[in-house]
């Protein structure tokens, strides 16, 4: 028996090690003019949870110039144009596996490489990334494989300009503290987030929808439910518009230090804890 449990003691040691070789890195910050963007993720238990973000700066994860280059020789002059559009804009996902354990965070892991794979071909086929890569992933995920996780997704691009356009499979309505008004803004479900989409596994289509940040110091949170369902929601109705009413000279970087300090302080956590804060700088 002692044998047995040592070596079952072993092979859960040899897995967390190949997770923890395999566990993808969320990507370098965007860096976009007129945009501020931090991140943050608690995972539940120890290391590993269900919760992922990746980010897509253009400008440095891919070679512009040269699919620009390509796209042009080819004579595909709409795709050149739509490439040279990327630089002024960066991709956010955020990635909300059912469930806190390793194995949830090896599904947010084969999610992530998907993604990647998948954005580097619309870029070089369509010049940006279309709605048609998330119906791709759906089908990997949930009509080709014996995978019963619920995954909830959220991936949207954020312009210099302060527009987000987002698609959403079952992932919580983005967060908009209104700088002027100096309050969380109510987001109209209609045409903020599909109608009926309760996850990636049920979605079959995946309607863009558009936020405006058009004053200094608006702030943006997407964020999983381990946020937004934190103390059965009683955090974002009561806490969270007091901290960010405070944070309006601070980056974004430093909201996400008092989100951290914040939100077990309020309350134990319950579920993994992720948040990307943009603010329009």
């Amino acid at each position: 028996m002692a044998d047995t449990l040592r070596f079952l003691q072993d092979e859960l040691e040899n897995f967390k090690q190949i997770a923890r070789v395999l566990k993808p890195s969320a990507g370098e910050i965007p860096r976009l003019a007129g945009v501020d963007i931090a991140g943050l993720s608690l995972p539940l238990s120890g290391e590993f949870g269900g919760d992922h973000v990746v980010y897509l700066d253009f400008n440095r994860r891919y070679d512009l110039d040269a699919l620009i280059r390509r796209a042009r020789d080819a004579g595909k002059t709409e795709v050149a144009a739509k490439l040279e559009d990327n630089r002024r804009r960066a991709g956010i996902l955020v990635v909300d596996v059912a469930g806190h354990r390793l194995t949830d965070a090896m599904v947010a892991a084969m999610l992530h490489q998907a993604f990647l794979l998948g954005s580097y071909y619309e870029l070089e086929q369509y010049g940006e990334i279309t709605t048609r890569l998330f119906r791709h992933i759906k089908t990997r995920f949930f009509e080709s494989t014996n995978i019963q996780k619920l995954v909830a997704m959220l991936y949207g691009e954020i312009s210099d300009r302060g527009r987000f356009r987002y698609i959403s499979a079952g992932h919580p309505t983005p967060l908009v503290f209104s700088r002027e008004f100096g309050k969380l803004v109510s987001l109209e479900p209609e045409r903020r987030r599909t109608k009926g989409l309760v996850g990636l596994s049920r979605a079959t289509d995946f309607p863009v929808n558009e936020i405006d940040l058009l004053s200094s110091g608006d702030i943006l949170i997407l964020a999983t439910d381990g946020v937004t369902e934190h103390a059965d929601g009683t955090y974002i109705a009561d806490e969270l518009p007091r901290l960010l009413a405070g944070a309006a000279d601070l980056s974004a970087s430093e909201i996400c230090d008092r989100l951290v300090a914040s939100i077990p302080a309020f309350a134990p956590p319950t579920d993994d804890v992720t948040a990307v804060v943009v603010k329009r700088s």
